[in-house]
């Protein structure tokens, strides 16, 4: 079986290019967007630069019989609000679009679509998000993503191309990136942190959970044509993640007690709202 992974380079694809080349009987090929990040890839790769509508990805297809599609445009600080959803549809919605139709027409059998959970909403509030929950994504990123997603199903299912759509949670490891490498960063500092009287429960799932699931869906049936919402099953605040955390980096968590209204209002005075409800709304996934 071949394999073509995007955004073979990153966190997860990285690792999930490893897992491939150590797993028999699967031959992986990564699709790199420039010549500078092939070092240290371990499997053939090929460049196929920029991810947008006009990218030829023909070349790359042949012979491929599933793509685990992993790159997209993922959140930038300190963007322009203006032109962020269209930045983020450019990536995430035409680049899909362009790479499942050329699937098509290389005999791709099985579309794999990382999305995010974030197409389900920014937080749960009375009942778990599953894949019955009705899509409400609350970000451009996750606008984008779930078009992407609507995308991906209307032209696969007008061929024999199977789709496979995962929406994770929160990704985290030893490097990962975004706000959990940023909570590491503050953890290791040894600052006191407001959120010791924060009660709400985060799902997460690690990065070797998630590559083992995207191995198994590159071969299982019942995969096919499927949406999955997944998490490691075991839910933290964050005040519990914090302390866990830094007992593995051999550090005291310090927290402080502080009304989450108080934080809220700070979190929004300095245009941090989202970062608020990522670090002290409740997001659980059944």
């Amino acid at each position: 079986m071949r394999v073509l992974v995007t955004g073979a380079t990153g966190f997860v694809g990285s690792r999930l290019i490893q897992a491939f080349k150590d797993s028999p009987g699967i031959d992986a090929l990564a699709a790199l967007r420039d010549v500078e990040r092939a070092s240290g890839v371990p499997v053939e790769f090929l460049v196929v630069g920029e991810i947008f509508a006009g990218t030829d990805w023909m070349v790359a297809l042949q012979g491929v019989d599933v793509i685990v599609h992993l790159a997209g445009r993922a959140h930038v600080m300190k963007e322009s609000p203006t032109d962020a959803l269209a930045k983020f549809r450019t990536v995430n919605l035409e680049g899909t679009t362009a790479l499942a139709r050329q699937a098509i027409e290389a005999g791709v059998k099985r579309f794999i679509f990382i999305s995010s959970i974030g197409v389900n909403g920014a937080h749960t509030i009375k009942r778990p998000f599953d894949e019955a929950s009705v899509a409400a994504p609350h970000a451009d990123y996750a606008i984008s993503k779930f078009e992407a997603e609507q995308a991906l199903q209307e032209i696969a299912e007008k061929s024999a191309m199977e789709w496979v759509i995962i929406r994770p949670p929160l990704v985290y490891g030893a490097q990962a990136p975004g706000n959990f490498r940023r909570l590491l960063k503050l953890i290791s500092l040894g600052l006191p942190l407001p959120f010791a009287s924060v009660e709400n429960l985060r799902s997460m799932i690690s990065l070797e959970n998630l590559v083992h699931f995207l191995l198994l869906c590159t071969t299982h049936p019942a995969a096919a044509n499927q949406l999955f919402l997944i998490s490691d099953g075991i839910e933290l605040s964050t005040p519990e993640l914090i302390s866990v955390l830094a007992k593995g980096m051999g550090l005291k968590a310090r927290l402080l007690p502080c009304p989450p209204a108080l934080i809220r209002w700070g979190a929004n005075l300095l245009g941090r709202g989202a970062l608020y409800t990522q670090l002290c709304d409740s997001l659980i996934i059944d």
